[in-house]
């Protein structure tokens, strides 16, 4: 079986058999080859170089070399568009705690199997050998992709590194694969030995931000971490499957606010500050559910007032999407009239902008004062009421204002 690449590597591979070192593909970019994926993670394992400086000068020849993870044993390359990882075979020891808690051997002298054992999953230990074009499968990942089945590589190795907790649950949720029965026992003893104290946020969040933007079924993810004991207060819902089900064209930051509003309780909230240091999306979270109820169901009766009203307080494209996702089925038609209103009414993505302003108050002869304040905000609950429309009526609003 051969695995398809971009011609362009050619010449680096060209330059690479000059010095007698094999390139082997691994990773991802085999796994989601073969599950007739894109990936745009090209790693590239190198067999047969002498030294870390060695491949660093090989490899100038063809583009800036970053070298950052070089403790890793590990060298990026843009060239020709894309972004290349060369690493050479290491060993990993866990020696303290923490992310960084790994004393990193590189040896060119292991083997493709040998070096491969530190890998999480037997799906990510199938390789590519691009001179003699064949899939290196020592574990078995080829069979456990047919089978849609996740399974860890070695359970010694596996559990140096709780983050892989979480990562099984995301690739279970991504790839809608079954977890192997060994490797669930094996997550809930690390759960149980409350190893991921020593986890830092950003890598929690991480794996939890591709459980929701990449599952088509997040439910599957939110399954798995009842069953391993973790966040134990978020609920199953069918709401973040039907979320996933939209394809919605918005950025990361904007689902994730959709999906931890559709997950939230009390209980919930305290999780969700565990996991992710972003006072923002907290915040805007808490928003959401404070006006989680303002409009009712079956949205029938929902004036232009209470939608102006709305686009004050949350960007109502994204509030009604999550109300679109969290209510039933039968009055979904009525929430995508609401979208459209808001479309016409040109306050999906903002509030509208205020007709009067302090300006005008100053161009009647007010004094600026505290009073300034208190006049343009009835001049604005006035205004999205509907009392007025346009400026010229704004001003006759404001003089008949200041009379009473």
């Amino acid at each position: 079986m051969q695995i398809n690449y971009p011609q362009s590597l050619e010449k680096i591979f060209a330059k690479l058999k000059l010095y007698g070192i094999k390139p082997i593909f691994v990773g991802g970019y085999v796994r989601d080859f073969l599950l007739a994926r894109c990936s745009n993670d090209i790693d590239i394992e190198l067999y047969g170089v002498e030294s870390f400086e060695k491949l660093e000068k090989i490899l100038q020849e063809f583009g800036d070399v970053n070298s950052v993870g070089r403790s890793f044993g590990v060298c990026k390359l843009v060239f020709d568009g894309l972004e290349l990882d060369f690493s050479l075979p290491r060993r990993d020891s866990k020696i303290s705690k923490g992310h960084r808690g790994f004393e990193v051997e590189v040896d060119a002298t292991l083997d493709f199997v040998n070096a491969t054992k530190r890998r999480d999953f037997t799906i990510n230990a199938i390789g590519y050998d691009v001179f003699e074009e064949k899939i290196l499968d020592p574990f078995g990942g080829l069979e456990d992709l047919k089978e849609k089945r996740l399974r860890a590589v070695d359970s010694v190795t596996f559990r140096e590194d709780p983050l892989r907790v979480l990562r099984m649950v995301q690739f279970a949720s991504r790839l809608e694969m079954q977890v192997d029965k060994k490797l669930l026992l094996l997550c809930r003893e690390m759960v149980q030995e409350r190893e991921f104290q020593e986890l830092a946020k950003e890598r929690v969040y991480g794996e939890i931000q591709k459980l929701f933007l990449q599952s088509p079924q997040p439910s599957i993810g939110i399954k798995l971490l009842h069953n391993l004991g973790l966040f134990r207060e978020w609920h199953t819902l069918r709401e973040v499957d039907k979320l996933a089900g939209f394809h919605l064209d918005i950025d990361e930051k904007e689902a994730l606010l959709l999906y931890f509003s559709l997950l939230y309780k009390k209980e919930t909230f305290s999780t969700f500050k565990q996991i992710t240091a972003d006072v923002k999306l907290l915040k805007n979270v808490a928003t959401f559910i404070e006006f989680s109820d303002y409009l009712v169901a079956p949205f029938k009766d929902v004036s232009d007032y209470q939608l102006y009203f709305l686009a004050t307080k949350v960007k109502l494209r994204l509030f009604l999407l999550f109300l679109d996702a969290k209510t039933v089925q039968k009055y979904t038609q009525n929430v995508k009239r609401l979208q459209q209103r808001a479309e016409e009414l040109d306050i999906a993505e903002r509030e509208v902008a205020a007709l009067l302003q302090g300006r005008d108050l100053l161009a009647i002869g007010l004094e600026p004062s505290k009073e300034f304040k208190t006049i343009l905000a009835r001049g604005y609950e006035a205004q999205i009421r509907g009392e007025f429309q346009g400026k010229d009526e704004a001003l006759i609003w404001l003089e008949n204002y200041l009379i009473q």
